[in-house]
């Protein structure tokens, strides 16, 4: 059967592979882990640490969209172009000469 491991567990593990106070083979017996886990988990803590001090707009910006995103934000604008559009034709603008 897999062990699964907390997130606390393995920054924990993986804190002290970063400060090197212990060998990666040594930690590894500590806490009972392959050596291999160990790498891999100070590797990823390596690589995210830097998304721990993002603010949120920097979250926010480097955030992928996703499809429902998307779809929401296409009809959006669909609602405004018919609305605009129906105020041109109110003002006695013809929208098509307008394109």
């Amino acid at each position: 059967m897999k062990k699964s491991y907390d997130s606390k567990f393995k920054s924990r593990v993986a804190l002290e592979a970063l400060r090197g106070e212990l060998t990666v083979a040594e930690i590894a017996g500590k806490y009972q882990v392959h050596p291999n886990q160990v790498q891999q988990w100070k590797k990823k803590l390596m690589g995210g640490a830097s998304e721990i001090f993002q603010s949120k707009a920097e979250r926010k910006e480097n955030k992928p969209y996703t499809e429902d995103d998307l779809m929401k934000k296409i009809g959006r604008l669909e609602i405004e172009n018919d609305f605009l559009r129906s105020v041109s034709l109110a003002c006695g603008l013809n929208p098509e000469k307008l394109k």
